[in-house]
Order: structure tokens, then C-alpha cells, then sequence
């Protein structure tokens, strides 16, 4: 095996967790939560994993964004600033399944967020955790010619410390969103990957599918399921890594309000920007920029994330 095909600045590939934004504002807009934080991923080797051993991830994802409506416009007032912390724990226990690598890991993260122009509420901002994590399960199968596929399989469970129904019932007035979704989720994860000589290429895929809905009197929201690609091409110079990313998110069934389908309400957006990133020692450190080329519905801006990696 090649230094490209080991070396943890490209392999590993943990946060396949993610987790994404949507604001819920009068006559527009899906709920508030998606699966998919969009963009974190950019950078990993989508397609590996790597060698045994038990790995840290922690992403610090912060976004300065306004609501965008059905034309991709602005909604006057409507901002969110909000701060995503996503500390990652991913075990490699050296067990081949199908000829693949298996993994798995967890995930709690958790999150700031401060509003204008949405909840009606003003304030300094809530603070709260977002719905635990479970990956039970990553697959990644090496192929010839420096290609790399992985497969994984992702659990969001219902138990985040606020959700849409509690700021409906007036239980968050603090000026912030709520801090996650009341309902359950799966995701599907798909990885491609090219290594070779130092150059990652790599697509992200996702298809996240909410399986119950966030309910309370009055009020039964059904999120859609959504598509969502990171993508990364990048080159690592000795302890240097540089490169280029981008994302997609395609909302493909629409939300549904007590029965009601929203079919003005699907989210779409994309973005692109540059990465930068080091080996200091045993912690590798990786920034990215986006900014939101077009979007509807959802909200858009700028996507900045700093992520540390570390074998135990």
C-alpha cells in the first residue's frame, strides 16, 4: 500500500455524521433540521477508511446566512447565525466484511443558533444538543487503480434537547431555533474516491429519509427526503493539503403539514469554495470556505469549517 493510500489526511473518512439547516418561516420553507450539514465532509477520502485503530473528529461548523424563498430570493429580516460543534468518535476494529473494511461510530453534536425575522422571539441565542447519531455500520472496499468505494448506514434517534413543537408552544423564546428534530431518521451513504500520488477526488452521496414525523396539537410535520453530495479535489504537498470543495442539496419528496403537500416548499441548494490544510504531528487540521452559489427555500451564505482529526 502506497503513503497516499495510508496516510490519515485523506483516509480518514469518520463524518460520514452530518446534519443540515432549514428554516421553518411563514408560507415558505420546509421544517427546521435536515440530516445533512452541508459541506462538512469536503475534504475526507469519501471512499476509504482508515487503518485499525479508534480515531477523534471534531468539526466546528459556523455559518453567517439569510432565508432564501421558492425564487431564491432574500426574505427581508429573515438571518440565522449558527454554531455546529461535532465531535465524532469512529472505530476501525480490523474486521473485513465482503472483502471491505467495516467501521462504526457515534456522534453527539451540539449547536448555537441566533435568529432574526423567523421565531418572532429576541434574545442572545439557544444553545442545545442535536439528535444523537449511530453509524452501526461503514463498508469500504479498496479496488484497482487507486479507486475506493464505502457504503455506511446512518441512525438519527428522536431525542434532541429542543424541537420545532417546543418553540410552537412558546417553550423557546429565547431568540434562538430549536437545537434538533423531534423526530427519526435514516441515511444512506455512499462513497467514491480516487487517491493516487497525493490527489484525493472524491463525491460524498447521501440520502437522508426522516421515518415519523415532529408532532403536537395542531401541528404534524413529515419532512421529505433529501440528496446531498460533498465533493472535494485536493492535493497533499508533505504536511500541506490544498484543494477546492463544493455541495449539493436536492430535496426529492416534498414535506407534508397535517396531510398537506408542500410542493412549493423543496429545497434546493449548492455551494463551492477553497480548503486549506496541515499535519501538525499527530492532529491534522483542515479549513473550508463555501459560499452558496443558488439556492430556494433553505438557507444560504457563508459555510466556514474547521475540522481536527486524531488517532487515539
Amino acid at each position: 500500500m502506497t503513503k497516499t493510500k495510508s496516510d490519515p489526511r485523506l483516509l480518514v473518512g469518520a463524518a460520514a455524521v452530518v446534519l443540515g439547516f432549514v428554516v421553518c418561516a411563514p408560507a415558505n420553507a420546509s421544517e427546521l433540521w435536515n440530516p445533512y450539514l452541508r459541506g462538512v465532509n469536503e475534504g475526507l477520502a469519501a471512499g476509504a477508511t482508515p487503518p485499525p485503530g479508534v480515531y477523534g473528529v471534531l468539526d466546528n461548523y459556523w455559518t453567517d446566512t439569510t432565508v432564501k424563498d421558492n425564487t431564491g430570493h432574500n426574505i427581508p429580516g429573515a438571518t440565522a447565525n449558527i454554531l455546529v460543534e461535532v465531535p465524532i468518535v469512529l472505530w476501525v476494529p480490523g474486521i473485513n466484511v465482503l472483502g471491505a473494511s467495516y467501521s462504526l461510530a457515534i456522534a453527539q453534536p451540539f449547536d448555537y443558533t441566533s435568529a432574526s425575522g423567523i421565531t418572532g422571539h429576541t434574545g442572545s441565542g439557544n444553545w442545545g444538543t442535536f439528535n444523537t447519531i449511530l453509524i452501526p455500520g461503514q463498508l469500504a472496499w479498496t479496488l484497482p487503480h487507486d479507486y475506493f468505494v464505502k457504503t455506511g448506514l446512518e441512525l438519527y434517534l428522536p431525542d434532541a434537547s429542543s424541537t420545532m413543537p417546543d418553540l410552537i408552544n412558546g417553550k423557546l423564546n429565547n431568540g434562538g431555533l430549536p437545537s434538533g428534530n423531534g423526530y427519526f431518521a435514516v441515511q444512506e451513504d455512499l462513497g467514491l474516491s480516487w487517491l493516487s500520488n497525493g490527489w484525493n477526488i472524491s463525491a460524498d452521496m447521501h440520502l437522508a429519509e426522516p421515518v415519523t414525523a415532529d408532532k403536537t396539537t395542531g401541528y404534524n410535520y413529515m419532512s421529505g427526503d433529501q440528496f446531498s453530495v460533498d465533493y472535494t479535489l485536493a492535493k497533499t504537498i508533505g504536511a500541506w493539503t490544498f484543494g477546492i470543495g463544493a455541495h449539493q442539496m436536492n430535496q426529492i419528496t416534498a414535506d407534508t403539514l397535517n396531510g398537506v403537500r408542500l410542493t412549493n416548499h423543496m429545497e434546493e441548494s449548492y455551494g463551492a469554495g477553497p480548503m486549506v490544510g496541515y499535519q501538525f504531528g499527530g492532529i491534522n487540521v483542515l479549513a473550508s470556505w463555501d459560499q452558496n452559489i443558488y439556492t430556494k427555500n433553505d438557507v444560504a451564505g457563508t459555510i466556514v469549517n474547521v475540522r481536527l482529526i486524531t488517532k487515539f
